[in-house]
């Protein structure tokens, strides 16, 4: 019977490195006693904290709970830092079902397929945590709708001051008292109910619900769109090319939804498949 190295071989063969995602000291310094091997592939450290003093780390904005995402992130991030290339074949160990590592994933880095995830969490002026509240918020928006119709949204996040002066509002401003904050489940509800109405929402780097029902008035010149996308993305993608913020919009039409950044699409996700 082939032992277990015969059948497991070729998950670890001819990788050109290895990434560890938030390793234990013990465990990291077995592989860093490897790293001085003349045959010893680079280790990469992946994690929210570099704990272990790693001289090689990805830092990870958030710890990201589904698994894929986690990898995801760590791969673009190191392509950003030159710390691997295109096409180089990876062995990702992490955990899925208890605190230490006890999964390991072969993956190959391909530039191609860039997500951006590691621009939207990384590069955003916003807490990371805010940034996914208002990413999940709208893919749930995509996934259910408002009473099971398509809803269309906007969401613009961060430099909310400079967003403010760059807009006008379309009606009261529910929020202009208040202090609530994107992510409570019961501000998450009223955000959908005011996604019915024309507008966008307005929010600080914090997560402060700054503003709803605003009117953005970027100038367009310039925002290149993709075709069949309309004023709600143009106003999307041009607020944040004349100020420091994101925006994340859920289009109506085919439901997708797209984050812009400096005035260009750095993510598409399909709520349905997330």
């Amino acid at each position: 019977m082939a032992g277990l190295d015969d059948v497991f071989g070729d998950l670890f063969s001819s990788v050109d490195g290895v990434a560890l995602f938030s390793p234990s000291g013990s465990y990291y310094e077995r592989f860093a006693d490897l790293e001085d091997e003349d045959d010893a592939v680079e280790v990469i450290v992946v994690g929210t904290e570099n704990d272990v003093g790693a001289d090689t780390f990805v830092e990870l904005p958030l710890e990201f709970d589904n698994i894929s995402d986690r990898i995801r992130f760590g791969l673009e991030g190191a392509l950003d830092q030159d710390i691997i290339d295109d096409g180089d074949t990876l062995a990702c160990a992490t955990s899925v079902f208890s605190d230490d590592i006890d999964t390991v994933s072969r993956v190959r880095a391909d530039a191609d397929n860039h997500t951006g995830i590691y621009d939207l969490f990384a590069r955003s002026r916003a807490d990371p945590e805010v940034v996914k509240s208002v990413l999940e918020l709208a893919i749930e928006l995509g996934q259910k709708g408002q009473k099971g119709k398509p809803v269309g949204a906007l969401f613009v996040v961060g430099d909310a001051g400079k967003v403010m002066n760059k807009s006008r509002p379309l009606s009261y401003n529910p929020f202009e008292k208040s202090h609530v904050h994107v992510g409570d489940p019961i501000v998450n509800v009223m955000l959908k109910e005011f996604s019915r109405l024309d507008g966008a929402f307005v929010i600080s780097d914090a997560g402060k619900i700054v503003s709803a029902y605003r009117y953005l008035e970027p100038s367009a010149e310039g925002v290149d769109i993709p075709k069949g996308l309309g004023a709600r993305h143009m106003a999307g993608g041009a607020i944040t090319r004349d100020t420091n913020a994101i925006s994340i919009v859920l289009s109506e039409s085919d439901g997708l939804v797209r984050a812009f950044k400096a005035g260009e699409i750095i993510l598409e996700v399909d709520p349905e498949a997330y």
